[in-house]
C-alpha cells in the first residue's frame, strides 16, 4: 500500500510554534515509514482567509526546511490550481449523496442559539423534526448523527481505538448557511481524493477524527476508517493556554523579523517540550520526540 501523508495548514493567521510542530512531527513520521507528503491548504473560510497568510505558509515551510512533495510549490500554483475551491465539484457531489440517503436535515439555528440551549454539550436537536426544506434560505445542513454508534480509530500510539462520536459533535454541520462545505466534509474529502492514509493532527482535533469517521461511514468510504492517526500534545502559551493564530501569539514570522534563524525555532520549540536534547532541525526534534515515546514510528 502506498503510504500519504498531508500537511494541512490553514492561512487565518501567521502560523505559529505549535503549527511547526505538527509539520516537524508530520514530515518525520513520513521520512519514517517511506510516506508521501502533501501540501492541502485548508481555505474554504473566505471570510478569514487573507493571501499575506497563504503566502506565509510557503515563507514558513521553506524557511524550516520542511518537506512535501505533492501539492503546491508556491502561492501560484495554489491560486491556479490547488486551493480548495478547484475542488468544489466533490464537495456538492458529497452533499449530494447525503441528501440521497436522507442523511442530513436543515437547520436555521445560530450559533448564538445552540450555546443559550445547550451551553458546551453540543447541537440540543432543536431542527431535527421540524422538516424544514433543505433548499430553505439561511439553513445550513447538519448530519443526522447516531450517538452511541461505534467508531473504530486506528492510532499510532494505542492501536485501535473503539469509542462513539462525543456530544460536540452531535448533529454535526456538514454544509454552512452560505452554501460551503463544513470543514468537517471539506477536509474528510480531501483526504479521500488525494489518498491520505497517515494523518497527524494535534490532540484538539480528536472529536474532528470521530465527526469524519461518522460523515465517511454514512457516505460509504470505507477507505477513511483504515487511515491511521496520530494526535500529538499541543504546545502551551502562559497559563497552558493553547496556542492560536487568531489570538496573536508569537508567530514564525515574528521570530524570523527578530532575527531568529531555523534551528533557533526548532530549539524554542524543543525547550517548551521540556526536551534535553539538542534540537536544532525537524529531523532531530522528531528523533527527540520518538526517544521519548511521544511519537511512535510504526504503523498499526
Amino acid at each position: 500500500m502506498k503510504l500519504k501523508t498531508r500537511i494541512a495548514p490553514t492561512p487565518t493567521g501567521f502560523l505559529h510554534l505549535g503549527n511547526v510542530l505538527s509539520f516537524a512531527l508530520t514530515a518525520g513520521l513520513a521520512a519514517k515509514t517511506g510516506a508521501k507528503t502533501v501540501l492541502r491548504i485548508d481555505d474554504i473560510d473566505m471570510e478569514r482567509v487573507k493571501d499575506e497568510y497563504v503566502r506565509d505558509i510557503f515563507d514558513t515551510l521553506n524557511f524550516l526546511e520542511i518537506p512535501w512533495q505533492e501539492g503546491p510549490a508556491n502561492f501560484r500554483e495554489y491560486e491556479s490550481q490547488y486551493s480548495q475551491f478547484h475542488r468544489m465539484e466533490l464537495y456538492r457531489e458529497a452533499l449530494q449523496q447525503l441528501l440521497e440517503k436522507k442523511g442530513i436535515f436543515a437547520c436555521t439555528c445560530s450559533r448564538t442559539d445552540v450555546l443559550q440551549k445547550s451551553g458546551d454539550r453540543g447541537y440540543p436537536g432543536t431542527c431535527r423534526a421540524k422538516k424544514i426544506p433543505h433548499t430553505a434560505e439561511n439553513a445550513s445542513w447538519r448530519l443526522k448523527t447516531v450517538s452511541r454508534e461505534a467508531l473504530r480509530v486506528k492510532t499510532l500510539q494505542n492501536g485501535v481505538v473503539s469509542t462513539s462520536l462525543p456530544a460536540s459533535m452531535r448533529d454535526f454541520i456538514v454544509r454552512r448557511k452560505d452554501g460551503l462545505p463544513s470543514y468537517q466534509l471539506a477536509s474528510l474529502a480531501d483526504d479521500l481524493h488525494y489518498g491520505i492514509n497517515i494523518i497527524v493532527r494535534g490532540a484538539d482535533l480528536w472529536d474532528s477524527t470521530l465527526a469524519q469517521l461518522s460523515l465517511a461511514a454514512v457516505l460509504e468510504r470505507p477507505a477513511f476508517g483504515q487511515a491511521v492517526f496520530h494526535h500529538h500534545e499541543l504546545l502551551k502559551g502562559p497559563g497552558g493556554r493553547k496556542l492560536s493564530k487568531t489570538a496573536g501569539d508569537i508567530s514564525v514570522q515574528y521570530l524570523r523579523k527578530e532575527g531568529k534563524k531555523a534551528a533557533d525555532v526548532y530549539s524554542l520549540i524543543g525547550s517548551m517540550l521540556q526536551i534535553k536534547e539538542p534540537v536544532k532541525t525537524w529531523q532531530s526534534l522528531a528523533a527527540a520526540l520518538e526517544e521519548n515515546n511521544t511519537l511512535p514510528l510504526a504503523l498499526c
